[in-house]
């Protein structure tokens, strides 16, 4: 049976590499031999798939920001047109990464309609208020979506969408991460300090318009609590540099490390970019500040032109839409009030210990274990239709 996946940025790679693990366990059950190709990152190729093209480093959000990543996108779209017609595959996958995926799915619906398609964790256009446009074109491409949130299920089913809820794919993930009290040991963590995890960048832009930010408010810091330290997961290679002067620039008691799921188990607290890591430090009872920020041009062009308007940007604000954990969102982003709501969350505060009883009530909504392996049963049950 042969599959082809296409997912970009950090965080698809993740999920792109947890759902080829899934339907090589599930394809061993079933007899099927599998061929995966992929458009995806080092952890899509780490887990069995032969990538096409490596998108981890072609995303951005934003319209200034995507610009510089248009002809690259074209010619990646350009590369799974022509690899589509000299080897048919019995079903393509589509995970998140909005316009790539969207144009991916118009291609393969128009130039090769018998292969199914189906959309696992589909953009959230049940959260973005900008149309009909984009929901109406994945609803018309996808034979069937694989939703990873109630309401994004709920969202896309009213919409016409053959949908089928599978569950949020990190209730697995992180089942795997060590113990905070052996993450901690691993790290060298001391008992009496406050390990506060920095989560600035898996995209360029971030590095320009939240790192310095970000980093400021860390001086800040650790010059108040001398207890503090900081740690921070690299997420790209090519963002070592960077980070490194940033913490040379700003002194920093930081450490530099490549392993995450370290990072994320040991910490007391972290000021994260939003995105999927907010589910993963929610799930891991880690408290946490979202901060996010883009382009003074892009912001303009949203709030004027477009009406962009959102409810929530963190992911598990999303899961129930309500506030669970604080949003600092474009010119609220400054180190000052990161600071004041980093302050808040420190051990035994009462904001703290809310924040972790209402985690603890978003973890019930997200469904139990299994979610890639129900994702998996699905396609490959697509593909052999």
């Amino acid at each position: 049976m042969r599959i082809f996946i296409s997912t970009g940025e950090v965080s698809g790679d993740m999920q792109a590499a947890l759902l080829v693990a899934a339907l090589r366990r599930q394809a061993e059950i079933k007899g099927y031999s599998l061929e995966i190709t992929a458009l995806g990152g080092p952890q899509t190729a780490a887990a069995g798939a032969q990538l096409l093209g490596d998108t981890t480093a072609i995303g951005a959000v934003g319209i200034w920001e995507s610009l510089p990543y248009f002809i690259p996108t074209l010619q990646m779209q350009a590369r799974v047109r022509r690899y589509l017609q000299e080897n048919p595959v019995d079903v393509a996958i589509l995970i998140d990464y909005m316009g790539p995926n969207i144009g991916i799915g118009n291609l393969i619906k128009g130039r090769f309609p018998e292969i199914p398609i189906i959309y696992y964790i589909a953009p959230q256009e049940w959260v973005w208020s900008l149309g009909s446009r984009n929901t109406n074109q994945i609803v018309n491409f996808s034979d069937r979506i694989l939703a990873i949130f109630p309401q994004e299920a709920r969202y896309f089913a009213a919409k016409g969408a053959k949908v089928t809820w599978v569950g949020h794919p990190l209730i697995d993930r992180i089942t795997a991460y060590p113990s905070r009290h052996q993450a901690r040991e691993n790290l060298g963590i001391a008992t009496e300090e406050i390990a506060i995890a920095l989560l600035p960048a898996s995209r360029q832009q971030e590095i320009r318009y939240l790192m310095p930010i970000i980093f400021q408010a860390a001086a800040t810091l650790q010059a108040q609590f001398p207890l503090v330290r900081f740690w921070i997961p690299l997420s790209l290679e090519k963002y070592r540099a960077d980070i490194e002067r940033g913490i040379l620039q700003y002194n920093l008691r930081a450490s530099l490390v490549e392993n995450k799921t370290d990072v994320l188990a040991a910490a007391d607290l972290a000021i994260a970019k939003s995105g999927t890591v907010n589910l993963e430090l929610a799930l891991l009872e880690v408290p946490q500040v979202v901060v996010y920020r883009v382009s003074q041009i892009t912001a303009w062009v949203a709030r004027h032109l477009l009406h962009f308007s959102i409810p929530f940007m963190a992911p598990p604000n999303l899961v129930q839409m309500k506030e669970i954990v604080p949003e600092l969102l474009q010119d609220e982003v400054t180190p000052e009030a990161i600071v004041n709501q980093v302050i808040q969350l420190f051990p035994n505060s009462t904001k703290r210990e809310q924040m972790l009883t209402e985690y603890r009530q978003m973890r019930q909504v997200l469904g139990g274990e299994g979610a890639g392996d129900r994702a998996a049963i699905e396609i490959l049950n697509a593909g052999k239709t």
